[in-house]
């Protein structure tokens, strides 16, 4: 059995309501839920709130929500790896079945698409020693040049020894997108790192991997989201 975890508490504070915000026409925590159900590649969606207001749009949106999340994993402190096993033993407890890959999908995952899980799970598929696939994006500047401000004024190179190598044979950079988890049932429940020698990453353009924390962060989305829904005009 595979399963998708979308997690959606109720309390997000930066950008209040932010997992059912109005995101260009659909409550946020839509998107990802259309994104997840065209793949095909899973035998439930699953939202896990601890909101019921969350739950009837998620549910409208052709998700599956079985349970209301436990208070214990629904504050500001509670792991996302709590929550995904959580998840994963109710699925197994409702299916008298076993889990055998998951994937954690993130509710403001607006830009994510069909095809990247669809990669991502065929990286894992393909590969029996690897635990987890996680979407990633590169960096838009050498993170290897990197400035920190000193505590006692001006500034330092965080990796000076690289301060006189050419860019382009700098090593690759790149961090988690904040989209996808992939993984193997016994390496989530396990509580195996998410980064490791166990992990692979599957490539998302910058152009389609944003983060949302602040509402800076929301208007660069709906910008990005935009351009990437508008018509190509033929030269």
């Amino acid at each position: 059995m595979r399963i998708a975890i979308i997690p959606a508490r109720g309390g997000s504070k930066r950008i209040p309501r932010k997992n059912i915000k109005p995101f260009r026409g659909k409550p946020m925590i839509c998107w990802p839920i259309a994104a997840a159900l065209e793949a095909e590649l899973f035998d439930e969606v699953i939202v896990s709130t601890d909101d019921d207001e969350i739950a009837r749009i998620a549910e409208y949106a052709g998700a599956l929500v079985p349970f209301r999340r436990p208070a214990a994993l629904a504050d500001d402190l509670a792991p996302t790896r709590d929550v995904i096993i959580h998840a994963i033993a109710d699925a197994e407890t409702r299916h008298d079945r076993t889990v055998g890959m998951a994937c954690c999908i993130y509710a403001t995952a607006a830009m994510l698409r069909a095809d990247d899980l669809h990669r991502g799970f065929e990286m894992l598929a393909d590969r029996r020693k690897i635990s987890f696939v996680f979407a990633a994006t590169g960096y838009g500047h050498p993170v290897h040049r990197a400035l920190m401000r000193r505590e006692t004024g001006g500034v330092r190179m965080i990796t000076p020894e690289y301060a006189r190598t050419r860019t382009q044979d700098l090593p690759e950079a790149f961090h988690d997108a904040g989209m996808f988890y992939w993984g193997r049932r016994d390496a989530f429940m396990a509580d195996e790192p998410m980064f490791s020698p166990r992990a692979l990453p599957c490539m998302i353009p910058r152009s389609r991997a944003q983060d949302i924390d602040t509402p800076e962060d929301w208007d660069l989305a709906e910008t990005l989201f935009d351009r990437l829904s508008r018509p190509e005009v033929p030269a």
